[in-house]
């Protein structure tokens, strides 16, 4: 049901496989402003922009699920559905990666967005396109394309080798891209600062790519860049989530993964003792790290306790408590939030198409 709720967020002309019918072509001119096809891609939450950074992040997020669980995957008949929710987000960054040092990252305004409420079919309003180059660079943008373009590249490896190859040459431009011109996106793409702010700053986003790129590519060159970050921007510290700001929770897993220091395996196993034990918790037993998308944070760090419970950390401890998160989500205390699914689920989702 979450792969899905992608096709509803679709932007751009839809595939003939289309599931959600209620949904029709839109955007279809995004980038003729700039004379580039920027058609394609997901819009954002219930709204209409193109916003790359936290789509990049749900690229990546997509990727890893598929390749840490795909027998699971495979068995739940979704392999197929989660590898296409991952290439309509990085055809998009394929098409917006305009050059070495060049990269597409907004497509819309969000002020003019949430002024219209309406189907993306019916806008009618000027969609801007919004860019990173070596001139006004984004590190947290350039880096998060870059992971997620690695981490797609090991999905695809078997089943589509040249695409595989077309998105990992990609990434490794834009690691370097990223880690040559630094700055926040933000200051170079200023229409996004109200709304996607990098926060946290762009250090853990070179991280976390140089450690995608040393797991796709095996190179121990990209390992080294990622200790050199992890000092650099002290990251080993401050963790207290996992979203499409803060990278810092999925780069103790990633590390303790690729690296056989024992520090990284510590610093994991005691993020994760972290969450579980010294956290605020609702009634029920979910864990509140946010008030926005309160279950979507508790899904993510869920995710790395299934993680880091296949690794063998604390592995039944881990695996019992995330799979508590996620059933709380699916309605085991009262009501499910999914969708058509579980128990006393929402009929309709948060979308102005609907």
């Amino acid at each position: 049901m979450s792969y899905l709720f992608y096709e509803a967020q679709r932007s751009g002309p839809l595939p003939a496989d289309q599931r959600v019918t209620w949904r029709r072509d839109s955007a279809v001119n995004d980038g003729s402003d700039v004379g580039h096809d920027l058609t394609g891609g997901y819009y954002d939450a219930g709204d209409h922009v193109k916003f790359g950074f936290p789509m990049a992040f749900t690229a990546t997020m997509l990727a890893w699920g598929l390749i840490e669980f795909p027998n699971g995957q495979a068995a739940a008949g979704q392999l197929d559905y989660g590898r296409a929710a991952l290439k309509w987000a990085t055809d998009y960054f394929l098409k917006a990666h305009t050059s070495s040092f060049e990269l597409w990252g907004q497509v819309g305004d969000g002020y003019a967005d949430h002024g219209f409420w309406g189907r993306p079919e019916d806008m009618t309003m000027a969609r801007p396109s919004f860019k990173i180059d070596s001139n006004a660079p984004g590190s947290d943008l350039a880096g998060e394309t870059a992971a997620a373009l690695a981490a797609a590249s090991m999905v695809f490896a078997a089943v589509d080798p040249g695409y595989a190859s077309q998105a990992l040459a990609a990434a490794r431009d834009l690691y370097d891209f990223a880690d040559q011109h630094r700055l926040t996106y933000d200051v170079s793409i200023p229409e996004a600062a109200d709304f996607y702010k990098s926060w946290s700053g762009y250090g853990d986003e070179l991280c976390w790519a140089a450690l995608w790129m040393n797991r796709a590519t095996g190179e121990a060159s990209y390992l080294t860049k990622a200790r050199e970050h992890w000092d650099e921007f002290g990251i080993q510290y401050g963790a207290e989530g996992f979203n499409w700001d803060d990278k810092k929770g999925g780069l103790y897993a990633l590390y303790a993964m690729l690296d056989a220091d024992p520090l990284f395996t510590t610093t994991f196993s005691d993020f994760l003792d972290h969450l579980r034990n010294d956290k605020q918790y609702t009634p029920g037993g979910l864990i509140f790290l946010d008030m926005w998308g309160t279950n979507r944070h508790a899904s993510n760090v869920a995710f790395l306790g299934l993680v880091g419970a296949k690794m063998g950390i604390n592995s039944d401890t881990n695996r019992q408590w995330a799979e508590g998160q996620i059933n709380y989500v699916l309605g085991s205390y009262s009501r499910s939030y999914v969708v058509g699914f579980g128990n006393n689920p929402p009929t309709r989702p948060h979308h102005r198409s609907r």
